[in-house]
């Protein structure tokens, strides 16, 4: 009996490299960050070290600053390394100002879009078991500043991973649709464990950020609507979830 296989073209383009690269990357630091955050063993000594409104908050917060060095800092590093060709501002990190005037119209449109839609969703009840992050029974104003950065420096990493490394060199190499296929794929299913209304959610948006970003040139539209509505709905969960409660000190 002969042993017959087909024979595989196993040669490894500069173009292979882009998609391969851009690929393994968001997937491999995606995951990085996803089980760091949700270790039980993380968060068991944050719990074990401080009293829990403060454990709580250290937690998130270290979640939060890890992903962006997961998603942004380590992501950039190793693209720039693996694929040389590509700099910061081909992957959308820079600032265009033939389209300022552009970013800035869309990403003050579409706040007046989302940020009502995230604000009455986040009135809901069935919201409060995921929103606020932060389970900390009393808020101060320190709490809402790190909520308010966390947010903010993880949307940064996180839309550099979709927006950036999982989409120029893709639009590049295998073209819009098919790359937005692929984005709006990873993206929806990154927000699976927080339920089926912002899975489905996430592709719709997904899809209206990747165009954005492509016709802007950067990401900043992406980065500042995403932080938008996290902060209408993490604060807007703080005021109406009867387990947290806001005391000014």
């Amino acid at each position: 009996m002969s042993f017959e296989y087909i024979a595989l073209d196993l040669s490894f383009s500069s173009s292979d490299m882009k998609v391969f690269v851009s690929v393994i990357v968001s997937l491999v630091t995606f995951t990085l960050y996803w089980f760091v955050a949700a270790s039980p063993r993380i968060k068991k000594w944050f719990y074990t070290k401080y009293e829990a409104d403060e454990a709580s908050l250290r937690h998130i917060f270290f979640s939060k600053v890890f992903g962006f060095f997961s998603m942004g800092v380590l992501a950039a590093v190793t693209c720039l390394i693996l694929v040389p060709e590509y700099n910061l501002e081909m992957y959308g990190l820079g600032w265009n100002g033939d389209t300022a005037f552009f970013s800035l119209v869309w990403i003050c449109g579409l706040c007046l879009l989302v940020v009502p839609l995230a604000f009455f969703s986040a009135k809901k009840e069935k919201n409060w078991p995921n929103y606020p992050q932060i389970r900390s029974k009393i808020w101060t104003r320190r709490t809402v500043i790190m909520a308010a950065v966390g947010w903010f420096v993880y949307l940064f990493g996180y839309e550099f991973l979709f927006r950036g490394i999982l989409f120029f060199p893709l639009v590049e190499v295998i073209g819009l649709w098919p790359a937005i296929g692929v984005n709006i794929a990873l993206y929806s299913a990154t927000h699976i464990p927080k339920g089926l209304d912002e899975t489905i959610g996430a592709a719709p948006l997904g899809l209206v950020l990747c165009l954005l970003t492509l016709a802007s040139g950067t990401l900043w539209i992406a980065i500042l609507v995403h932080v938008a509505m996290a902060w209408t709905n993490c604060f807007t969960s703080l005021k109406y979830n009867p387990a947290t409660n806001y005391k000014r000190k």
